[in-house]
C-alpha cells in the first residue's frame, strides 16, 4: 500500500506538489484559527466556520487523490459530481411525475457524456448535449403527450444538463490533453482552474467583508458588493497571471485574457445560481456538505469558469483540441 502511494506521488510533477503543498499550508492555518478563535472569543458562534474548514479538507483530499491518480480517477470523480449536482437541481425544479421520462433521459446524459470523454471522442462530445440532447428532450415530451408547461419543462431540463453535466465534463477533457502540456502536465491545468475558481469566491467574500459598502445586485444576492467584486477580481487576476505559466502551457497575452475573464465568469456563475435559488425559494440546494450547503452551491462558479478555461486553453495552448 505504502509502495503504491509512493509510486503514484513519484509521477506527480513538482509544480503540482508545490501547489498542493501551498493549499495544505493555507488549510493548516485555517484549521489553527478554527481552534484558536473559540478560545479568544468564546461568546462567538464558530460552528459553521469549523464545519466549512473540515469540509474543505475532505474536498481537497478527494481532488488531490484524483489528480494524482490520473484522468480515469478525475473522470469518475466528476461524473459523480455531475450526478449529484443534477440530482440537487432536478429535486428542486418544478417537475411532475409525468416528466419522469425526460428526467431519466437527463440522468442518462451523464454516462453518455463521460463515456465519450473516456473514449476520447471529443468531436462527438461537443454536440451530444448542446445539439442532440437539446433536440431529443422536446421530442420525448411530445411523444409522451405532455403539453402543459411544455416549454418551461424542456428549458429547465436542458439548462440543468448543460450546466451540471456538459460544463463540468470539460474538466476531465483537460486531463485527456497530452501530459507534456505545460511544466505541471495535464493535472496542472485542472489544478489551476479549481484553485483560481475557489480563490475568486473566497477573495470576493473577504474583500466584501472588509471593504464592502455598495450593493452590486441586491435583488439577487444582497451580500455582494462592488468592493468585494472588484477586489476579488483584481486579486484573482493577479494570481492567475502569476501561476498560469507555471501550471499550463499558456504564455503571453492569452494569460492576460484568462486573468481578466475567469473571475468574471466565476462571479456570473455564482450570481446566476443565486437567481435560480431565489426563483425556487431556497437558500441552499441541499445539506450534503456541512457548512457549505449543497454540492451545487459549492460548484456554481465552476460551472461557468470550467468551459471558459477549457476553451481558452484549447484555442491558445492545446493542439489536441
Amino acid at each position: 500500500m505504502i509502495a503504491a502511494v509512493t509510486a503514484t506521488l513519484a509521477q506527480v510533477r513538482a509544480p503540482l506538489l508545490w501547489g498542493f503543498g501551498g493549499v495544505f499550508g493555507v488549510m493548516l492555518i485555517a484549521s489553527a484559527l478554527v481552534l484558536i478563535l473559540p478560545v479568544l472569543k468564546p461568546a462567538g458562534d464558530w460552528r459553521e466556520l469549523r464545519l466549512r474548514v473540515w469540509s474543505w479538507w475532505v474536498m481537497i483530499a478527494l481532488l488531490a487523490g484524483a489528480l494524482a491518480l490520473g484522468w480515469v480517477a478525475v473522470t469518475l470523480l466528476f461524473a459523480a459530481v455531475a450526478f449529484i449536482a443534477l440530482r440537487e437541481f432536478l429535486s428542486l425544479a418544478p417537475l411532475r411525475r409525468e416528466d419522469r421520462l425526460v428526467v431519466l433521459f437527463a440522468y442518462l446524459s451523464i454516462p453518455l457524456s463521460f463515456g465519450l470523454i473516456a473514449l476520447g471522442w471529443y468531436g462527438v462530445y461537443l454536440v451530444a448535449i448542446p445539439v442532440w440532447f437539446f433536440l431529443a428532450t422536446p421530442f420525448l415530451m411530445a411523444i409522451g403527450g405532455q403539453t402543459k408547461a411544455y416549454l418551461a419543462t424542456v428549458a429547465t431540463i436542458t439548462w440543468a444538463v448543460i450546466v451540471c453535466v456538459f460544463n463540468l465534463g470539460v474538466i476531465p477533457l483537460l486531463m485527456r490533453a497530452p501530459d507534456e502540456s505545460g511544466t505541471a502536465g495535464a493535472a496542472g491545468m485542472v489544478f489551476l482552474l479549481l484553485l483560481a475558481t475557489e480563490a475568486n469566491d473566497v477573495l470576493q467574500y473577504c474583500c466584501g467583508k472588509l471593504f464592502g459598502r455598495h450593493k452590486i445586485i441586491p435583488a439577487i444576492s444582497p451580500n455582494k458588493t462592488w468592493e468585494g467584486f472588484i477586489g476579488g477580481w483584481i486579486l484573482t487576476a493577479a494570481l492567475i497571471w502569476v501561476l498560469t505559466p507555471v501550471f499550463t502551457p499558456m504564455t503571453g497575452y492569452p494569460v492576460v485574457v484568462l486573468a481578466v475573464l475567469l473571475p468574471l465568469a466565476g462571479f456570473a456563475g455564482d450570481v446566476t445560481m443565486s437567481a435560480v435559488k431565489r426563483d425556487l425559494g431556497v437558500k441552499d440546494t441541499s445539506r450534503l456538505i456541512p457548512g457549505h450547503g449543497g454540492l451545487l452551491d459549492r460548484i456554481d462558479s465552476l460551472t461557468f469558469t470550467a468551459p471558459l478555461f477549457f476553451h481558452l486553453m484549447a484555442y491558445y495552448a492545446l493542439d489536441k483540441y
